[in-house]
């Protein structure tokens, strides 16, 4: 048996997420960490106003997402497989011991701010409920707008990028085709498609000159839904993850072939905890949040004795 630890990606924030984290020694230090390398209060980050920046949203999503899993490390738990969605990559790499800390500070900052400036407005992100994959393509073969299939992540759950006026279309599309519900996420660029192609090369750039090294927990990509284990292709995974489709039913679906019975999700929310119900049927999926502390480092400690 094994276990999995999940990043959660934008579109989970929280206003708040970094106050409500627990107030133990290992958060408060990750959290005056993240303030010294970055210059700033990083709890200003996480208020309404702020969060909505793409840099603040991404920041906060790491920050919340590395503090709580050194708590249940701290505890004595640790994970067979990190994975995360989108921005949660990051997170997921730290963890796994493949990049430092104040590394990936530093380049989500830069990662949120060339997103941002890509599209400071009118393009971003939609769900869309009930329709599976082939139904979505084509919908989108339908409008002539930007706009793509983003994020694959439950069987009849899919995500599209693009412009405002493109998605209303494929929104209105899907409605038509029977979707069960459509609706406009909290993201305010259109990662994952090619519309952030230039960006991610510029952040490779910057990944070119960071240090990344083997994973020494299994780190899952959420693009490829494969383990990666060569540095060369972490930081090609990481540095262009806001360009590629992301296909986090397929992620989940390998940690299942790979004998996951336990899945904790990392703060904030719990998105990504229904969706792993759905593969892992037979398996515990909670969130941080909500959690008894002692239950999870207790269920980890479990798997891995088994």
């Amino acid at each position: 048996m094994s276990s999995l630890w999940v990043f959660p990606g934008q579109g989970a924030q929280q206003p708040g997420m970094l106050h409500r984290l627990p107030d133990e020694g290992v958060v408060r230090e990750t959290l005056q960490q993240a303030s010294g390398v970055l210059g700033e209060d990083i709890l200003a980050l996480d208020s309404e106003a702020m969060l909505r920046g793409t840099r603040a949203v991404q920041l906060c999503l790491l920050i919340a997402g590395v503090a709580a899993a050194r708590l249940l490390q701290q505890r004595g738990a640790m994970p067979t497989f990190v994975a995360g969605l989108s921005i949660g990559a990051y997170p997921a790499a730290v963890i796994a011991g493949a990049l430092d800390f104040d590394d990936a500070l530093r380049l989500v900052a830069l990662r949120g701010e060339l997103m941002n400036n890509a599209y400071p407005q009118g393009y971003g992100m939609t769900v869309i409920l009930g329709l599976a994959q082939h139904q979505v393509e084509a919908l989108l073969s339908q409008v002539d707008g930007p706009v793509y299939l983003a994020n694959i992540n439950a069987e009849r759950q899919m995500v599209v990028a693009g412009s405002d006026a493109a998605m209303q279309q494929v929104a209105a599309l899907a409605k038509a085709a029977g979707a069960s519900g459509t609706r406009r996420l909290a993201i305010s660029v259109p990662s994952h498609c090619a519309l952030l192609d230039a960006p991610a090369r510029e952040l490779a750039e910057a990944f070119s000159r960071v240090d990344v090294r083997p994973p020494q927990v299994r780190y899952l990509s959420a693009t490829t839904a494969r383990p990666v284990v060569q540095p060369e292709r972490l930081r090609d995974d990481l540095a262009f993850n806001m360009c590629r489709v992301i296909d986090w039913r397929s992620t989940v679906e390998t940690a299942h072939e790979r004998g996951v019975t336990l899945q904790i999700e990392m703060p904030p929310g719990a998105v990504l905890t229904g969706l792993g119900r759905k593969v892992l049927q037979h398996a515990t999926v909670v969130a941080f949040d909500g959690a008894r502390l002692d239950s999870l480092v207790a269920l980890s400690q479990e798997v891995n004795r088994s």
